[in-house]
């Protein structure tokens, strides 16, 4: 499994509310190797991106957004990309807000090689539902 790694700018936009994890529309963004996020990043137009025209809904699904003993976990729904022909190849799988204005970034997933999609073939997206994608105490 990928690990996650978070943006930098991600913290302080949850500070400062720009996120609201439990209801904002989450969205996977696929990056290439040559086109690698860094940490650095802040929002969907700092990077470089796949065309998705052959690609299924990258709409995520929030699980559950919620905390116990103050320590919050933010549970996603694994999400299956399905192609409907070739998909170029990506590197990278970058979850964004796609609610908030500037399409602020959350992090990303490096699966440390180029995958490519061919018609009919599909990618599920394991956001570890035991661990949660991220948490917070």
């Amino acid at each position: 499994m990928a690990a996650f790694n978070k943006f930098n700018s991600f913290v302080e936009a949850l500070a400062e509310k720009v996120h609201n994890l439990g209801s904002d529309q989450l969205v996977v963004a696929l990056c290439n190797a040559a086109n690698a996020p860094v940490a650095g990043n802040s929002q969907l137009s700092n990077l470089t991106t796949i065309a998705y025209t052959n690609l299924s809904s990258r709409n995520i699904t929030t699980a559950s957004s919620a905390q116990s003993s103050g320590t919050y976990k933010l549970t996603l729904t694994d999400l299956v990309l399905t192609a409907s022909g070739t998909v170029a190849g990506f590197r990278y799988v970058v979850i964004y807000n796609d609610t908030a204005t500037n399409d602020e970034l959350i992090g990303w997933y490096d699966y440390t090689s180029d995958l490519v999609l061919l018609n009919g073939e599909t990618l599920t997206i394991n956001f570890d539902d035991s661990a949660g994608v991220l948490t917070l105490a």
